[in-house]
């Protein structure tokens, strides 16, 4: 597509923005199907494309185990999988964008191109001229709640609330696991009030006729300001006492002991009746901005309360991320509420309607069977309201802005076992608050990015591009750090977890879909060799002492991880793991294991290696041998040195060769491997594959073992299970050790019973 980017319209396109346009309308050569909206200043584009890919696949031979052979072969092969794509722009580029976006198809699937928003009548012909397709309007309000459902369901952390005094000014919630019931706000012209209750079942409730359009047209008779934008930017300077009147002006002093608020509005442009003088510009816009906003926060709320709803989604071009819209209406919200309300915005708030649009028309590839992540790798992220922050962001949020959502392969829903799904939070830190944290891991993550270039290089020896692909790749992800830098907000609540992902993310995007899978293959292979004699070693000791030496084969493997700092000289963790540890109840757990054996445990393996095989296998083996039923579940797709799905099959083929307990284990399906759905290395237990989370609930599963210092210290650390748990780990991070109250190489072993 490089090499076409300047035929027809591309050139008018060229020259008015800033980013190059296939960058902006990436892998339009592949697109199936298209979906746009269209309002008064703003065409979001939506569609959906193949992306064809590299994986790393690894497949089992006849093996002899002699030295230096392999456990098993790797081999990349292509894949194809699904990408939403949606872009978002000013309405003056439409016609250019029209024209690069027709020479650019090649595989489109589809006459017709589903439209929402007024400007898909304004904009009909035009879209037909130019790209050859049938324009099918579809109605806005059924394509606003099939967005909202899609986001909410689908993006963890896209509803946020706005805090006016606060840095950053974004406040991220955690998506309930059931999104329903909800109200929708939608302040377009006038506002619109919808009950939606299911995916498919919802209900206009009220609304009014004093909304955006109230506020633009008052406005510019009073100010004598035509575009909107400039009106909320007069808002945003004024004082709006200077023209309301307020409870302390009619009141005095008296006020207090009416238990009234002397600052409160007793009357909007109260003042202007009986004052001589004029008044400014900017103080007549704050005033109306206060007068409509308090408006609709009061009618928001009453309607929320005779429904019983205290989930309020507010939207449309009167919010549009705008800081004074948005302040206005949370304070509204509060106090009409008496804070049982709050007022939600939605990241993605402006792209609703084309994802509705795109579900409507793609309705008989029923996309809602499926989940999708959102790609931090292709996607914009949220601007920042405050223009100091990043000026140049905040410039070219102006012109195109863009989301991209990878279908992932397996359904997602949450482990049955959360004590709590809705007020579950994977992420031990949140780095969008902690200023200090966050400061530390980003210039950790950009220490570490020589080190990840020369690994994704080292591992394609045989590719002739394989250091330019890595340059590129350094470039993005550096360029995504330093935009986390200025707005850590910018892809929901910033952790380490989302770090790594989205360093995974730019990794695949170039074509480095498994840089550690040699490594992998190597430690596989050494760990395999020893495990024989490591099971005599531990069938010799007695039952006491045996329990101590798995624990402490668990931890031992876990210090070897190539995602940590300190792994280059593991042998000082030796010395550090002597007890007490750092957080020590494995004397609960010897008491524990002296009664009656668990009926099912899930177990989440980490790393290859050391880990899995001389670690993990071993205690999975003790269970087995108690009679409980284990579940290992591991990453569906590679994320560093972590074992993979794929990998774990053949591992335990190799184990089950050498040890009858494994062997006859997986023949009578007492030991059953199974994938997370994730490829990270981290654990968000809110987002499992599906068909774990049914063979948890079918087995019985009354244990649960987090392991490692992703999945049981950044993530999953307070969380709260209705079965036992034990978290495993040794700290490899200086920093963090110091946050936990210890040194490198501290030991974390913590069992927790539930609450009867």
């Amino acid at each position: 597509p490089q090499g076409r980017a300047g035929r027809g319209g591309g050139d008018s396109l060229d020259k008015s923005i800033t980013l190059p346009p296939d960058e902006i309308f990436r892998n339009l050569e592949n697109a199936k199907r298209f979906a746009i909206d269209i309002g008064g200043s703003l065409t979001k584009l939506a569609y959906y494309s193949t992306v064809q890919h590299k994986v790393a696949r690894v497949r089992s031979f006849d093996y002899s185990g002699k030295d230096h052979e392999p456990p098993y072969e790797i081999s990349v092969q292509e894949e194809v999988t699904a990408r939403l794509h949606f872009v978002k722009f000013e309405n003056t580029y439409i016609e250019a964008c029209l024209d690069f976006i027709k020479d650019h198809l090649v595989n489109t699937e589809t006459k017709v191109i589903q439209a929402t928003g007024g400007g898909a009548y304004k904009f009909k012909d035009l879209i037909e001229e130019k790209l050859r397709l049938r324009v099918d309007k579809e109605d806005v309000m059924t394509c606003l709640i099939k967005g909202c459902n899609f986001v909410l369901k689908n993006i963890p952390h896209e509803a946020f609330v706005y805090q006016k005094d606060s840095d950053p000014e974004f406040k991220f919630q955690t998506n309930h696991p059931n999104i329903f019931p909800y109200l929708l706000v939608n302040i377009g012209s006038g506002v619109s009030i919808v009950k939606v209750e299911t995916e498919d079942r919802f209900e206009w409730i009220g609304g009014s006729s004093i909304g955006g359009g109230t506020f633009w047209g008052l406005g510019a008779l009073l100010t004598k300001t035509k575009k909107f934008d400039e009106l909320l930017h007069l808002a945003s300077k004024g004082q709006h006492a200077n023209v309301d009147m307020l409870v302390q002006d009619v009141y005095g002093g008296a006020h207090q002991t009416l238990g009234l608020s002397g600052n409160l509005i007793a009357s909007s442009f109260g003042k202007s009746a009986t004052a001589d003088r004029e008044f400014s510009k900017e103080d007549m816009a704050k005033s109306l901005l206060h007068m409509i906003s308090n408006d609709i926060g009061q009618l928001a709320c009453l309607y929320a309360k005779l429904h019983c709803l205290d989930r309020v989604y507010f939207g449309g071009f009167f919010i549009r991320g705008h800081p004074v819209t948005m302040r206005t209406i949370t304070y509204s919200i509060n106090f009409f509420s008496k804070g049982e309300v709050q007022a939600l915005f939605l990241r993605h708030e402006g792209y609703l309607g084309a994802i509705g649009a795109f579900l409507k028309g793609a309705e008989q590839d029923n996309p809602n069977q499926y989940s999708w992540g959102e790609n931090y790798a292709g996607s914009s992220g949220l601007m920042s309201s405050s223009p100091e922050l990043c000026p140049t962001q905040r410039a070219r949020s102006g012109t195109f802005d863009l989301l991209e959502m990878d279908r992932l392969e397996r359904p997602l829903v949450n482990l049955p076992l959360l004590l709590d799904p809705s007020s579950y939070v994977p992420d031990t830190v949140d780095l969008t608050d902690d200023a200090l944290a966050r400061k530390y891991w980003l210039t950790c993550f950009e220490e570490a990015l020589d080190g990840v270039v020369k690994r994704a290089v080292a591992s394609q020896p045989g590719s002739v591009d394989a250091a330019e692909r890595a340059e590129k790749f350094r470039q993005k992800y550096w360029s995504k750090l330093q935009t986390l830098r200025h707005q850590p907000f910018a892809y929901g609540t910033l952790t380490v977890r989302s770090l790594l992902d989205t360093r995974e993310h730019c990794l695949n995007e170039f074509n480095f879909p498994d840089p550690y899978s040699k490594v992998k293959q190597k430690e596989n292979g050494v760990a395999l060799k020893c495990f024989p004699r490591v099971i005599r070693c531990l069938d010799a000791l007695g039952w006491e002492e045996r329990q101590l030496a798995l624990v402490k084969g668990l931890l031992a493997g876990n210090v070897f991880d190539w995602g940590a700092k300190a792994v280059s000289d593991p042998a000082p963790a030796c010395s550090s793991r002597q007890r007490p540890w750092l957080v020590d109840s494995y004397s609960k757990w010897l008491q524990r294991l002296k009664g009656p054996p668990h009926k099912c445990a899930l177990i989440f393996a980490d790393n290859s290696g050391i880990d899995v095989i001389l670690g993990v296998f071993p205690f999975v083996r003790e269970l087995l041998s108690r009679g409980t039923e284990v579940i290992l579940a591991c990453n569906s797709g590679p994320a560093l040195n972590d074992v993979t799905y794929c990998e774990s099959l053949i591992v335990a083929e190799r184990i089950a060769a050498m040890d009858p307990v494994v062997h006859s284990a997986l023949r009578e399906e007492r030991l059953l491997l199974m994938q997370t759905g994730s490829s990270s290395p981290c654990l968000d237990l809110s987002r499992l594959d599906k068909g774990l989370a049914v063979l948890v609930r079918e087995r019985g599963a009354d244990l649960v073992v987090i392991e490692g210092m992703g999945r049981a210290v950044h993530t999953n650390y307070y969380a709260a299970l209705r079965c036992e748990s034990l978290k495993l780990a040794v700290i490899k991070n200086s920093w963090l050790a110091e946050r936990l109250g210890g040194r490198l190489f501290s030991v974390i072993f913590k069992y927790e019973v539930p609450a009867e």
